[in-house]
């Protein structure tokens, strides 16, 4: 039995003419007659009573309407689900994304894409940038948000969706708190609370130190932006975070702009040839960058 004998059995039990159903499955009339005589045959059992006046179904011919009837409907749902993943409608995708991102960028994408493809499912793990471009690259991963510059060589493809500016973190009894703007080597006799080394950061606040005149001295270090923040109220240090991070402050703290801008920015990863999926997910964040 295959989804062609259901498809010609659903016809004539519908129609209960050959002629008829022939034309709505549009073949001549005596591959159908050949068909329902094979179909009867592999079952066993006549489906379909044949007189001078039609054809009607037999016991066991109505019995099969039904089922055949869900088997067809199956079918079309197996076929449309694969219309629906070759397109990119259907899925799951996995995605990386480092902590900074949770507050606002991951949002702001996938928001708009789960809009545009309610269908597919999304798998979300936070991981630092380098872990995310490697598992990107052996397909652990289908996209990653990833601080740049990515210290790592894997083959994947990265684009910038969101550009930014370091500022400045102190306490709120910090002498230097006050000011609009100050140089960062006016901070350099402070303690540094800074991103521990799993993040891109890490390399680049102390690259913006040493090009300001001095080492940072590290008093702690920590992986996420509020933990930092809160370090830095608790009077522990001073530290640079992304702009955009700012506004989890609290009211102990106050941020203060670099007169010489650092710039720092956010990239979505993926492989050089990404699945659909991915393709769209990239578009979608492209599109909510550009908006």
């Amino acid at each position: 039995m295959d989804l062609r004998q259901l498809r010609y059995f659903n016809a004539l039990a519908e129609t209960l003419n050959f002629h008829r159903a022939a034309e709505r499955l549009h073949i001549s009339q005596p591959p159908l007659t050949v068909a329902i005589r094979k179909l009867e045959e592999d079952l066993g059992v006549a489906l379909f009573e044949r007189d001078p006046r039609g054809v009607r179904l037999t016991t066991a011919g109505l019995a099969a309407v039904a089922p055949a009837r869900e088997a067809l409907a199956a079918a079309e749902k197996v076929r449309e689900a694969v219309r629906q993943g070759a397109a990119g409608l259907r899925g799951r995708l996995s995605i990386g994304f480092i902590g900074s991102a949770i507050g606002e960028l991951l949002p702001r994408i996938v928001s708009p894409f789960r809009h545009a493809y309610p269908e597919v499912e999304l798998a979300l793990e936070e991981m630092n940038s380098v872990e995310i471009v490697r598992a990107i690259a052996a397909r652990r991963l289908d996209v990653g948000l990833v601080r740049l510059p990515v210290m790592d060589s894997a083959p994947v493809a990265i684009d910038v969706i969101e550009t930014d500016e370091l500022v400045a973190v102190l306490p709120a009894s910090d002498v230097l708190a006050g000011r609009k703007t100050l140089d960062l080597g006016a901070l350099a006799d402070r303690s540094f609370i800074i991103y521990s080394p799993v993040s891109v950061l890490h390399a680049t606040i102390r690259l913006a130190c040493h090009r300001a005149g001095f080492t940072p001295r590290v008093a702690q270090e920590a992986v996420q932006v509020q933990t930092i923040l809160s370090l830095v109220e608790a009077g522990l240090g001073v530290a640079l975070i992304p702009g955009r991070s700012a506004r989890f402050a609290g009211e102990g703290v106050r941020i203060v702009t670099l007169s010489d801008p650092v710039p720092i920015a956010m990239g979505i990863a993926r492989a050089d040839e990404p699945s659909v999926l991915a393709r769209n997910f990239v578009r979608t964040a492209l599109a909510c960058e550009n908006a």
